[in-house]
């Protein structure tokens, strides 16, 4: 964890499908790489006999205003969850607000230590996802950290065997490489929960929230106007929630944990949960906050992750690439948190096996610090996942890194001044 600090001055070898024999080599995998600063770890599930190979790094953001402020984001890997070789868990948390940090670590912490001791976790996966964040959320409430105007998005993946349970709350995403062909396609594991949704703009309304832009609270836009286009367009003046008579919270999600003041106008702790069956055209998936994701979109993150056989080159090139856009666009960055596995000797005995999605929306009530607010949520929508357009192949998208390498990695000076760009190649 911490900022990328320094040059890769490595490269190691990938191990293929079924190659046992370089699975024993176990040197190059004790050695920590420079830029994210982890070993890179292996995962076996032996259940359906394949490997997962991952890394994960987080960048501090840049705020020349506030150049000492915490990072916010939080990520866990935790292994063999309830000591099942065969169950594993990836998450990613982005705090915000003034108590931000404490909120996503206070989530992450939790959040596994529920599902840990759940004993319906393996017969009921879904009941499981949702009791841990509303308990979760209840117990943030009930802490020493205030979160009346702070709290945390999460984004998570629960590996049963060969399957992905993905439990959204929050505007950070997950997301599956999938093989077609000679195409690696992107296929979201999760849907922004943003007012750009129309069924979260339409729920968030019905519990009494304001939907307004910055432009449109200002009196700069007409307030009636509600339509603001979709998020690649407008993502620089987002319609935001507002309570009825305030200029607060603000929030520019309809889901997250914590925010007990943005709660009593519908932003709740609900995860949307996702389903997915592994088959040997999945190649790796990728969980990250919205620093990540703010000006990258899932084909060009998949496809940046695509060009590398070491997650941890994969995650320090995105980071690297997310840190410069962002202050291409802007005059700070947001903090960036990437985890990347990659599914490694997935047998064809999974092939034929369907995706599914399911959306587990259960009506709840809420604790809102001293009062109890209602506020009715469909159950058990689906959806499916989406595939984002891709017009590029793999190879040509590897020639085009190979050719701008020297931009590939931002980093910050130890002050946090201007970023200097370092080569990687």
């Amino acid at each position: 964890m911490g900022c990328v600090l320094g040059k890769c001055c490595s490269r190691y070898p990938s191990s293929s499908d079924g190659d046992s024999g370089h699975r024993k080599e176990k040197k190059p995998y004790k050695c920590k790489h420079i830029l994210t600063e982890r070993s890179l770890e292996l995962i076996p599930v032996p259940s359906h006999k394949f490997t997962l190979q991952c890394s994960a790094l987080t960048q501090h953001g840049y705020y020349p205003d506030t150049v000492e402020r915490e990072n916010q984001d939080s990520f866990c890997i935790k292994t063999k969850i309830q000591g099942d070789p065969n169950v594993h868990f990836f998450g990613v948390f982005d705090g915000h607000g003034q108590y931000g940090a404490q909120c996503s670590k206070f989530v992450k912490d939790r959040l596994i230590e529920m599902l840990s001791s759940d004993s319906s976790l393996l017969n009921d996966p879904l009941k499981a996802y949702n009791s841990a964040f509303l308990a979760t959320n209840s117990e943030l409430h009930d802490s020493e950290i205030d979160d009346t105007m702070s709290g945390t998005t999460a984004i998570t993946v629960l590996v049963v065997g060969n399957t992905l349970y993905v439990a959204n709350v929050g505007d950070s995403r997950a997301v599956v490489a999938v093989k077609d062909g000679d195409q690696v396609l992107a296929e979201d594991l999760s849907e922004d929960q943003t007012p750009f949704r129309k069924d979260e703009y339409e729920r968030v309304k019905l519990c009494g929230a304001r939907v307004l832009s910055v432009d449109q609270v200002e009196g700069l836009k007409d307030p009636n106007v509600q339509n603001w286009g979709d998020e690649e367009s407008q993502g620089g003046d987002p319609p935001r929630l507002w309570v009825p008579n305030g200029m607060y919270p603000g929030t520019a999600f309809t889901r997250s944990v914590g925010d007990s003041t943005a709660e009593t106008i519908g932003v709740i702790s609900v995860p949307e949960i996702k389903v997915v069956k592994l088959t040997p055209n999945h190649l790796f998936f990728v969980v990250a906050s919205d620093g990540v994701f703010e000006f990258l979109p899932s084909q060009t993150v998949v496809n940046m992750a695509a060009a590398y056989t070491d997650p941890r080159d994969a995650c320090a090139a995105i980071a690297g690439e997310s840190y410069k856009l962002w202050l291409d666009n802007e005059n700070r960055t947001d903090d960036i948190t990437i985890i990347i596995v990659q599914i490694k000797g997935l047998s064809n005995s999974g092939a034929g096996a369907t995706d599914s999605g399911v959306d587990c929306r259960p009506m709840v009530m809420r604790s809102v610090k001293g009062s109890l607010n209602m506020c009715s949520v469909s159950e058990s929508e689906t959806y499916g996942s989406v595939r984002s357009d891709f017009s590029d192949t793999q190879q040509s998208f590897q020639q085009s890194v190979s050719m701008n390498r020297s931009a590939a990695i931002v980093v910050p000076s130890p002050m946090r001044q201007r970023p200097l760009q370092l080569d990687v190649g």
